[in-house]
């Protein structure tokens, strides 16, 4: 095993010696918390330039997850350094009851019954960061995949008017008809089982697809979902994308014909997909 290690310290060396993917020295990192809307804070992150101007003006993407115990702690992401953070945009991570941020006991809060607080949490946040002007809802777009996907579902339909982007990534949509599709029985535990008629209830209550309706004006999301996803059934981004255009609303929708649930088999479908997301972005926040 020794070679292993060895080979592993070289590569480790080489990347030490490496140019920086993106210039971090121009940006800063801050934590604040929103309230949601029984009154609990919800820490969250911003990453932003240090010249940013707090006028509503910086363009800014929200991210969030907040399910099945999962935490979102810091970690390395150059790409989104090099392609957003260093024109002067900024990005958030908000840490959702429902996540394992903080133990078992923020992961069930938001469970079954109670899902509905992750989405309470990812809406205080938005509101948060526009009460700061940080950003507003011209320049705001969330972003999510899987169960982040179904966490932007609930947000661009409980609350269209924050945002002006939306990146659904290989998303669950219909709630109630989750556990026919792909693995969906094997989440009854996070949502609950819509055979069960009151569990249905809370289901139907938030379930994205059965919220889109006539009468609302949504922000134009941007769909990505896989053929081959064996996890999230790409039913899920394919009912999405229809049930927009049967409302006459715009969107746009990419699915990969392979890759399983990351949307992408090799490095250059990941760059496409990547490109695809960073492209909307800018031009639904960034570009007049």
């Amino acid at each position: 095993m020794l070679w292993y290690f060895d080979a592993a310290t070289e590569r480790l060396e080489t990347l030490k010696a490496s140019p920086p993917r993106f210039d971090a020295s121009r940006l800063v990192v801050e934590q604040f918390e929103a309230i949601s809307r029984d009154g609990t804070r919800i820490p969250y992150f911003l990453l932003r330039s240090k010249s940013a101007r707090f006028d509503g003006s910086t363009p800014t993407l929200l991210y969030g997850y907040g399910g099945f115990q999962t935490p979102l702690i810091p970690s390395y992401a150059g790409l989104t350094g090099r392609l957003w953070l260093e024109q002067g945009n900024a990005y958030v991570v908000a840490n959702l009851r429902g996540g394992g941020e903080f133990g078992p006991q923020w992961h069930q809060t938001a469970q079954g019954a109670t899902k509905q607080r992750t989405w309470d949490d990812f809406i205080a946040v938005a509101e948060d960061l526009i009460r700061r002007k940080i950003t507003s809802p011209r320049r705001l777009g969330a972003v999510g995949g899987s169960q982040g996907g179904l966490l932007v579902g609930t947000a661009i339909t409980q609350r269209p008017e924050l945002f002006n982007a939306a990146i659904l990534q290989v998303p669950l949509f219909d709630m109630v008809r989750f556990t026919k599709l792909g693995a969906g029985a094997s989440w009854i535990g996070e949502y609950g089982d819509p055979t069960i008629p009151e569990q249905r209830k809370w289901l139907e209550a938030y379930s994205p697809y059965q919220r889109l309706v006539p009468g609302k004006t949504y922000p134009a999301p941007f769909i990505l979902t896989s053929t081959k996803d064996d996890r999230v059934h790409p039913a899920h981004g394919r009912k999405a994308a229809a049930r927009l255009a049967a409302l006459g609303q715009p969107y746009l929708y990419y699915e990969n014909t392979d890759g399983g649930h990351s949307a992408a088999a090799n490095l250059i479908e990941q760059a496409r997909r990547i490109a695809l997301e960073y492209t909307y972005a800018f031009r639904r926040l960034v570009d007049e």
